[in-house]
């Protein structure tokens, strides 16, 4: 598929609740999911790059089951919600679209939740200055990634561009990536990771025109680094200890960095550690609000 040209989106699972449903930055609305009590601290969710909200769906149930109002959406680009006019995907962008989702839900600060993408959205936003948080959580996430993961998500990501012919195709890409997890034998779950084309062709559920930015590693590594350094907020840091994005010696510089916050490594999960290990990560970031900010 041509990355320039914009595809018809058919989505598979029909329209969201127009409840959850927030308006970003540049008009674009984000589409999302909730559990918990509305009045309840808001928990806000945000995934990774080639994700959807339903990553986040163990760890807001478990959260929402705990007094807290958590909050999954998904990125602009991504899953159901709008994709950029322009085509055009910055991580200001994204800042913008949190800062304006966290506006909408409450007057309370939020706590953040980021894996990956959503974490550096989550890092810069508050340690830049431009949204106050309750909490930080960062999942497998912090300035100083390891470039070698980071290009085998864009290789992931950037394969079968014009698309796979069935479901089994798309598991088998997934295995391929992920091969410490069980291939699932229902596929009906994968109807949320994917689109149909008009060809009848299965593709990504994300703009493929997101793969079109040039990507300056070094520069957007510096400007986490600078963010951490201006945490004050609670923060939890939580690690894969089988990821090859943030590695042992990523997550020490983090801290010395960040010397206030604690540290969490889920020995059997990769980089996706609530897809590896919800138990043990819902069951730690809970544990961890629960003596920082409750959820009232």
């Amino acid at each position: 598929m041509d990355g320039s040209k914009v595809p018809v989106r058919h989505r598979l699972e029909g329209t969201p609740d127009p409840a959850h449903a927030w308006p970003g930055g540049n008009g674009v609305i984000l589409r999302g999911d909730s559990w918990g009590d509305p009045t309840g601290r808001p928990v806000i969710l945000m995934h990774g790059g080639g994700q959807t909200r339903h990553a986040w769906k163990g760890a807001g149930e478990t959260l929402g089951a705990a007094g807290y109002h958590a909050i999954a959406f998904d990125a602009r680009g991504h899953g159901d919600s709008d994709w950029a006019p322009d085509g055009v995907y910055e991580q200001d962008d994204q800042v913008e679209d949190l800062i304006s989702v966290a506006g909408a839900l409450s007057d309370q600060p939020p706590v953040l939740v980021g894996a990956s993408m959503g974490g550096g959205t989550s890092l810069l936003a508050v340690g830049e200055g431009r949204l106050k948080a309750a909490a930080v959580v960062l999942v497998d996430m912090a300035p100083r990634i390891a470039p070698e993961g980071s290009a085998k998500i864009r290789a992931f990501m950037n394969q079968k561009p014009d698309g796979f012919e069935t479901l089994d195709e798309v598991a088998e890409a997934i295995a391929n990536y992920q091969p410490h997890r069980t291939r699932p034998r229902n596929l009906d779950g994968l109807v949320k990771n994917v689109r149909l084309g008009d060809d009848g062709r299965f593709y990504w559920h994300w703009d493929p025109r997101r793969m079109n930015r040039v990507w300056n590693m070094q520069e957007y590594r510096d400007r986490l680094e600078r963010a951490a350094a201006n945490l004050d907020a609670p923060t939890l840091l939580v690690r894969g200890g089988l990821s090859d994005v943030l590695t042992e010696e990523g997550a020490q510089q983090f801290l010395a960095v960040c010397p206030h916050a604690e540290y969490v490594s889920v020995s059997d999960a990769a980089h996706m550690v609530a897809g590896d290990r919800n138990d043990i990560f819902a069951g730690a970031v809970t544990e961890f609000l629960h003596r920082r900010v409750p959820p009232r």
